[in-house]
């Protein structure tokens, strides 16, 4: 073939096109290139990424249960007029959800780390408007409402900063572990967010310390600095716990019923957080007289032993009605009704398999920011739901938890929908192979600080 009758050949390798080396062009590559709109031919089939299946099943069964369970979890809020009401509402968010995770997935992973630190000051902005001047949810100051929509930050805040903390670890990855400064840099950050967090909820301060951890076990980093940060974490806990009152009177609802405690103002919620504590230390007793402040835990135990091995069916829970908040905050005593010890365990299962199988991606990454990212999201979801299953089963104490994709509530259920979004995203462009011209086409797409290789997959 002539010089001038050559054309540019394009590889397709996981759905980037590829140059070849410019001395494979010939003398007349630069006119080649000029043409190529016209005279691109792809070597073989092109082939597009794909999402990872299994994440897909995984969601899409959550979807399916969350359903079934809330239809039958809602029977106190249904209406004369439209039984369906609660049903239709919670489905037009889950529908929302399924709208972000398929426009997220589409979108290369190296996107979100460029708007990190902005999306994060701003869910944390949202955060101290809510704590400060929002609408009270529950006896806590934690939601914003905006043309009849109602906002928690709190959500928001779990996702963007998990988002966050991956870039700072993704961009600090060394052979020996996470490096110093992004420690110091993430225990920062993790602490001023916790600290805003503990005003309206304990569990989410926590949950986020917990999260952070896992992040820089991940990270492989050394057991001195682990440590380190485990006790600037537990200093910033004592202090924030030892915080005194600012003076004053209020009056503070406490979730579990809903009867008026007289108290002296704190900052945040210290006297319901300390009540609900000794009440789990002093434990719940057959013989106590039902009370508005062991009303969830004692109908949430009734309704898990009322579903026995099999359950009682989808539909046929007896607790529904009298337990509060069995449609949000105790729905997984609703499931164990329903589907017995046996679908509470395969719910379980479930959300752990999706942990599992974002492990597995991870550590085929090539790449450290991706894997952070798919690990950060999967341990956020997992946590949560881990989290509500203890408080609703009796091992922690009482407090406000969405199960993720299964409990009513728009902000949780689209938070939670994007952080599939963001996995699938990674599971699809993330390069898990050797070959050398997947991996150039990968480093091009990501900022020169954000190539750390993923060093847990490198022997």
């Amino acid at each position: 073939m002539a010089n001038n009758d050559k054309i540019l050949i394009r590889q397709t390798i996981d759905g980037v096109a590829v140059d070849p080396p410019l001395s494979s062009r010939g003398s007349n590559g630069g006119a080649a290139s000029s043409r190529r709109g016209e005279t691109t031919a792809v070597v073989g089939k092109r082939r597009r990424p794909k999402p990872d299946r299994f994440l897909w099943g995984i969601y899409l069964a959550l979807l399916f249960i969350s359903v079934i369970e809330l239809f039958s979890a809602s029977s106190s809020e249904v209406s004369g007029s439209n039984v369906y009401e609660p049903l239709i509402r919670h489905c037009i968010f889950l529908g929302i959800g399924l709208v972000l995770v398929i426009w997220l997935q589409s979108i290369h992973f190296g996107y979100f780390s460029r708007f990190a630190s902005t999306m994060a000051i701003l869910s944390l902005v949202l955060l101290v408007i809510s704590s400060f001047f929002g609408a009270e949810i529950n006896g806590a100051q934690r939601a914003i409402r905006i043309a009849g929509f109602t906002i928690q930050p709190p959500e928001i805040v779990k996702l963007t900063v998990i988002i966050w903390l991956a870039t700072i670890l993704g961009k600090n990855q060394r052979p020996g572990g996470v490096s110093t400064f992004a420690v110091i840099k993430v225990a920062v950050i993790v602490v001023v967010f916790a600290g805003i967090l503990w005003i309206n909820g304990l569990t989410n301060t926590i949950l986020m310390m917990g999260v952070s951890i896992c992040m820089f076990l991940i990270g492989g980093i050394q057991w001195k600095k682990l440590l380190a940060v485990a006790v600037v974490y537990g200093v910033a806990a004592g202090m924030l716990w030892a915080v005194k009152y600012v003076g004053g009177t209020s009056t503070e609802f406490d979730s579990a019923g809903g009867v008026p405690v007289e108290q002296t103002s704190d900052l945040g919620r210290h006297h319901t957080q300390k009540g609900r504590v000794q009440r789990y230390l002093e434990g719940v007793n057959p013989a106590d007289p039902i009370d508005d402040f062991n009303r969830q835990v004692i109908f949430a135990k009734m309704a898990q032993a009322n579903g026995g091995i099999f359950g009682q069916g989808p539909g046929n829970s007896r607790e529904n009605a009298r337990l509060p908040l069995a449609f949000s905050d105790y729905i997984y005593s609703i499931v164990v009704e329903d589907t017995g010890f046996v679908g509470g365990v395969l719910l379980l299962l479930l959300y752990l398999l999706l942990l599992g199988r974002a492990g597995s991606v991870a550590y085929k990454c090539n790449r450290a920011f991706p894997a952070f990212l798919i690990m950060g999201c999967a341990v956020l979801i997992v946590f949560q739901a881990l989290v509500h299953m203890a408080i609703v089963t009796g091992l922690f104490p009482v407090s406000g938890q969405p199960l993720p994709f299964i409990s009513k509530g728009g902000t949780s259920v689209v938070v939670m929908s994007m952080a599939i979004g963001i996995m699938l995203s990674v599971s699809r462009f993330a390069v898990t192979s050797t070959d050398k011209r997947a991996n150039q086409a990968e480093l091009d797409a990501l900022p020169e600080d954000m190539q750390a290789a993923n060093y847990a997959n490198q022997d």
